[in-house]
């Protein structure tokens, strides 16, 4: 009897492993679709089994088609959120949310059509209140906050920070955030961002098809 090789069963095991893995995503999936209460739940939206949404907090998210959330994504809505008739988180048509991404949103935070996240991006539209050094942090509660809403087909790197403590930050279409930026203000529309706080470093030039530095 022919003897198999163990690279064979090491393969097989590998493949049998990613089934099963996928099938777990696929049916977490479904279980959410079919007992959260989301306001909006889009065509072949996968999320992965680890991903932690409450279900008090799936009321006011919407999710638009082909959303992916990646392994251990947090969707957060802060508990003093105010209640109104506007979902708290959008997640646009296409948008792919890599591992270990954090959105914590308290007013409102949009992603557009075909947003792309690396791993551990985090989206804050409000931040730990500290103004009273008598008090605790983490008893002090959170600050008012702003809104985010990220344009479509930007692309953010991994470990980007963007963090709105009031008003409308807007990152503008098509742009990109380098590795570990910070923004904290509003980005123009095909613009490449960098450094901490976030700076415009390249533009889109339509006339000529390129990228180039914003004074050139």
């Amino acid at each position: 009897m022919a003897r198999v090789a163990p690279e064979y069963e090491k393969s097989k095991k590998i493949t049998l492993d990613g089934l099963f893995l996928r099938g777990l995503t696929w049916l977490h999936t479904r279980r959410l679709q079919m007992t959260f209460p989301f306001l909006r739940f889009g065509r072949k939206v996968s999320i992965h089994y680890s991903c932690e949404i409450l279900r008090s907090s799936a009321s006011q998210i919407e999710l638009h088609n082909e959303v992916y959330l990646a392994p251990d994504v947090w969707l957060n809505i802060a508990p003093d959120a105010p209640r109104g008739p506007e979902p708290k988180i959008i997640l646009g048509e296409g948008c792919r949310i890599g591992r270990r991404s954090t959105i914590s949103c308290r007013n409102q935070v949009v992603l557009e059509s075909d947003v792309l996240f690396a791993p551990s991006v985090l989206i804050m539209d409000h931040n730990h209140e500290f103004s009273d050094t008598s008090v605790p942090i983490h008893a002090q509660g959170l600050t008012q906050g702003g809104k985010i809403r990220i344009e479509k087909n930007c692309w953010l790197g991994t470990g980007v920070v963007v963090l709105c403590n009031a008003g409308q930050l807007t990152i503008g279409h098509n742009s990109i955030i380098g590795a570990n930026s910070v923004v904290t203000k509003s980005v123009p529309p095909c613009s490449v961002v960098a450094g901490n706080p976030a700076r415009v470093v390249k533009v889109y030039d339509p006339k000529q098809g390129t990228w180039r530095k914003p004074n050139d």
